[in-house]
Protein backbone atom coordinates (compact mmCIF):
# COMPACT_ATOMS: atom_id res chain seq x y z
CA UNK A 1 0.00 0.00 0.00
CA UNK A 2 1.25 3.38 -0.87
CA UNK A 3 2.07 5.82 1.93
CA UNK A 4 -0.81 8.32 2.89
CA UNK A 5 0.96 11.70 2.01
CA UNK A 6 1.15 13.97 4.60
CA UNK A 7 -1.01 17.19 4.48
CA UNK A 8 1.50 20.42 4.03
CA UNK A 9 2.41 23.10 6.06
CA UNK A 10 2.33 26.40 6.42
CA UNK A 11 -0.11 26.14 3.39
CA UNK A 12 -2.56 29.93 2.80
CA UNK A 13 -5.76 29.50 2.29
CA UNK A 14 -5.56 29.97 -1.37
CA UNK A 15 -2.71 27.28 -1.95
CA UNK A 16 -4.98 24.70 0.12
CA UNK A 17 -7.93 25.38 -1.86
CA UNK A 18 -5.91 25.49 -5.36
CA UNK A 19 -4.66 22.67 -4.22
CA UNK A 20 -8.10 20.67 -3.41
CA UNK A 21 -9.23 22.46 -7.10
CA UNK A 22 -6.23 20.78 -8.77
CA UNK A 23 -6.73 17.17 -7.29
CA UNK A 24 -10.13 17.51 -7.44
CA UNK A 25 -10.06 18.06 -11.64
CA UNK A 26 -7.58 15.12 -11.61
CA UNK A 27 -9.87 12.31 -9.73
CA UNK A 28 -13.14 13.91 -11.45
CA UNK A 29 -10.82 13.13 -14.95
CA UNK A 30 -9.28 9.88 -14.28
CA UNK A 31 -12.20 8.21 -12.31
CA UNK A 32 -15.26 10.29 -13.58
CA UNK A 33 -17.73 12.91 -11.40
CA UNK A 34 -20.06 10.41 -10.08
CA UNK A 35 -17.00 7.78 -8.83
CA UNK A 36 -14.75 10.22 -6.97
CA UNK A 37 -16.17 10.82 -3.38
CA UNK A 38 -14.99 14.12 -0.95
CA UNK A 39 -13.18 11.47 0.64
CA UNK A 40 -10.95 10.66 -2.35
CA UNK A 41 -9.97 13.78 -2.72
CA UNK A 42 -9.38 14.34 0.64
CA UNK A 43 -7.51 11.16 1.17
CA UNK A 44 -5.20 12.12 -1.86
CA UNK A 45 -4.21 15.36 -0.43
CA UNK A 46 -3.41 13.59 2.82
CA UNK A 47 -6.40 15.67 4.70
CA UNK A 48 -9.94 15.03 6.30
CA UNK A 49 -12.55 15.73 4.39
CA UNK A 50 -13.77 18.04 7.09
CA UNK A 51 -11.15 19.91 5.71
CA UNK A 52 -12.08 20.17 1.68
CA UNK A 53 -15.67 21.04 3.42
CA UNK A 54 -13.59 24.66 4.79
CA UNK A 55 -13.22 25.38 1.13
CA UNK A 56 -16.21 23.52 -0.77
CA UNK A 57 -19.35 23.32 0.15
CA UNK A 58 -19.90 20.15 -1.46
CA UNK A 59 -18.67 17.95 -4.37
CA UNK A 60 -21.18 20.28 -6.74
CA UNK A 61 -19.49 23.30 -5.48
CA UNK A 62 -15.94 22.07 -6.58
CA UNK A 63 -17.43 21.08 -10.21
CA UNK A 64 -18.74 24.85 -10.47
CA UNK A 65 -15.32 25.95 -9.50
CA UNK A 66 -13.18 23.67 -11.83
CA UNK A 67 -15.80 24.84 -14.51
CA UNK A 68 -15.44 28.28 -13.42
CA UNK A 69 -11.84 28.25 -14.26
CA UNK A 70 -11.87 26.30 -17.83
CA UNK A 71 -14.69 29.21 -18.48
CA UNK A 72 -12.43 31.93 -17.35
CA UNK A 73 -9.70 30.42 -19.84
CA UNK A 74 -12.31 30.87 -22.91
CA UNK A 75 -13.08 33.95 -22.08
CA UNK A 76 -9.71 35.42 -22.22
CA UNK A 77 -8.81 33.69 -25.97
CA UNK A 78 -12.63 35.26 -26.56
CA UNK A 79 -12.14 38.67 -25.30
CA UNK A 80 -9.04 38.98 -27.55
CA UNK A 81 -11.37 37.81 -30.76
CA UNK A 82 -13.71 40.40 -29.75
CA UNK A 83 -11.38 43.33 -29.56
CA UNK A 84 -8.75 42.25 -32.51
CA UNK A 85 -8.77 45.02 -35.58
CA UNK A 86 -10.55 43.10 -37.57
CA UNK A 87 -13.77 43.20 -39.42
CA UNK A 88 -17.47 42.51 -37.67
CA UNK A 89 -18.18 39.36 -39.78
CA UNK A 90 -14.41 37.91 -39.33
CA UNK A 91 -14.54 38.10 -35.78
CA UNK A 92 -18.09 37.07 -35.55
CA UNK A 93 -16.71 33.91 -37.17
CA UNK A 94 -14.01 33.34 -35.18
CA UNK A 95 -16.02 33.82 -31.80
CA UNK A 96 -18.37 31.45 -33.10
CA UNK A 97 -16.05 28.49 -34.26
CA UNK A 98 -13.87 29.63 -31.00
CA UNK A 99 -16.32 28.26 -28.64
CA UNK A 100 -17.73 24.66 -31.40
CA UNK A 101 -13.83 23.76 -31.39
CA UNK A 102 -13.17 24.26 -27.75
CA UNK A 103 -16.19 22.08 -26.98
CA UNK A 104 -15.80 19.43 -29.70
CA UNK A 105 -12.41 19.17 -28.82
CA UNK A 106 -13.62 18.13 -25.31
CA UNK A 107 -16.07 15.75 -26.83
CA UNK A 108 -13.52 14.04 -28.64
CA UNK A 109 -10.51 13.80 -26.76
CA UNK A 110 -11.54 15.34 -23.10
CA UNK A 111 -14.67 13.20 -22.42
CA UNK A 112 -14.29 14.00 -18.34
CA UNK A 113 -13.76 17.52 -18.83
CA UNK A 114 -17.18 17.12 -21.36
CA UNK A 115 -19.20 15.75 -18.92
CA UNK A 116 -17.72 18.44 -16.31
CA UNK A 117 -19.23 21.16 -17.78
CA UNK A 118 -22.73 18.89 -18.15
CA UNK A 119 -22.95 18.21 -14.71
CA UNK A 120 -22.91 21.90 -14.39
CA UNK A 121 -25.23 23.33 -16.91
CA UNK A 122 -28.01 20.32 -15.48
CA UNK A 123 -27.66 22.25 -12.06
CA UNK A 124 -27.99 25.66 -13.61
CA UNK A 125 -25.23 27.18 -11.46
CA UNK A 126 -24.37 30.86 -11.16
CA UNK A 127 -21.23 30.17 -13.44
CA UNK A 128 -23.08 28.81 -16.25
CA UNK A 129 -25.89 31.95 -16.66
CA UNK A 130 -22.44 34.47 -15.86
CA UNK A 131 -20.98 32.56 -18.67
CA UNK A 132 -23.82 32.79 -21.03
CA UNK A 133 -23.63 36.71 -20.02
CA UNK A 134 -20.23 37.27 -20.83
CA UNK A 135 -20.56 35.51 -24.13
CA UNK A 136 -23.58 38.27 -24.80
CA UNK A 137 -21.44 41.07 -23.53
CA UNK A 138 -18.73 40.11 -25.52
CA UNK A 139 -20.97 40.42 -28.51
CA UNK A 140 -22.72 43.09 -27.86
CA UNK A 141 -19.11 45.00 -27.52
CA UNK A 142 -18.19 43.65 -31.58
CA UNK A 143 -21.77 44.98 -32.79
CA UNK A 144 -21.49 48.11 -30.77
CA UNK A 145 -17.78 48.55 -32.49
CA UNK A 146 -19.55 47.66 -36.05
CA UNK A 147 -22.18 50.16 -35.70
CA UNK A 148 -19.43 53.17 -34.68
CA UNK A 149 -17.55 51.85 -37.95
CA UNK A 150 -20.68 51.75 -39.75
CA UNK A 151 -20.17 48.26 -40.47
CA UNK A 152 -23.89 47.44 -38.89
CA UNK A 153 -26.86 49.21 -39.58
CA UNK A 154 -28.98 51.38 -36.56
CA UNK A 155 -29.59 48.70 -33.84
CA UNK A 156 -29.53 47.98 -30.17
CA UNK A 157 -26.39 45.96 -29.42
CA UNK A 158 -27.40 44.83 -26.02
CA UNK A 159 -30.58 43.73 -27.62
CA UNK A 160 -28.83 42.44 -30.96
CA UNK A 161 -26.48 40.50 -28.73
CA UNK A 162 -29.34 38.14 -26.79
CA UNK A 163 -30.83 37.02 -30.56
CA UNK A 164 -26.96 36.59 -32.13
CA UNK A 165 -26.37 34.46 -28.69
CA UNK A 166 -29.81 32.48 -29.21
CA UNK A 167 -28.26 31.87 -33.04
CA UNK A 168 -25.01 30.73 -31.89
CA UNK A 169 -26.68 27.99 -29.45
CA UNK A 170 -26.43 25.17 -31.65
CA UNK A 171 -22.43 26.02 -32.04
CA UNK A 172 -22.34 26.74 -28.17
CA UNK A 173 -24.14 23.99 -26.46
CA UNK A 174 -21.69 21.19 -25.43
CA UNK A 175 -24.73 18.62 -25.56
CA UNK A 176 -26.56 19.79 -29.14
CA UNK A 177 -23.00 19.44 -29.83
CA UNK A 178 -21.93 16.02 -28.44
CA UNK A 179 -25.39 14.93 -30.88
CA UNK A 180 -24.47 16.47 -34.18
CA UNK A 181 -20.54 15.83 -33.67
CA UNK A 182 -20.68 14.27 -37.28
CA UNK A 183 -22.37 16.91 -38.70
CA UNK A 184 -20.08 19.81 -40.68
CA UNK A 185 -21.02 22.39 -37.64
CA UNK A 186 -17.76 24.52 -38.46
CA UNK A 187 -19.65 25.26 -42.15
CA UNK A 188 -22.67 25.67 -40.58
CA UNK A 189 -21.88 28.28 -37.86
CA UNK A 190 -20.21 29.66 -40.71
CA UNK A 191 -23.17 30.13 -42.49
CA UNK A 192 -25.06 31.28 -39.94
CA UNK A 193 -22.54 34.46 -39.44
CA UNK A 194 -22.68 35.44 -42.66
CA UNK A 195 -26.55 35.25 -42.80
CA UNK A 196 -26.71 37.45 -39.82
CA UNK A 197 -24.16 39.89 -40.66
CA UNK A 198 -26.12 40.20 -44.09
CA UNK A 199 -28.84 41.44 -41.79
CA UNK A 200 -27.14 43.48 -39.52
CA UNK A 201 -26.55 45.63 -42.22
Amino acid sequence: MPPIPRPRTGSTADETRSRILEKSEELFRRLGFAKTAVADIAGELGMSPANVYRFFASKNALVEAICQQHLARIHADLSQIARAPAPVADRLERFVIGILRYHKANFLHERRLHDIVLVAMEHSWGSIEQHKQTLAGLIESILRSGVETGEVGAIDPGETAQVILGCFTRFCHPQVIEQHVDDDLEAQATATVRFLCRALR
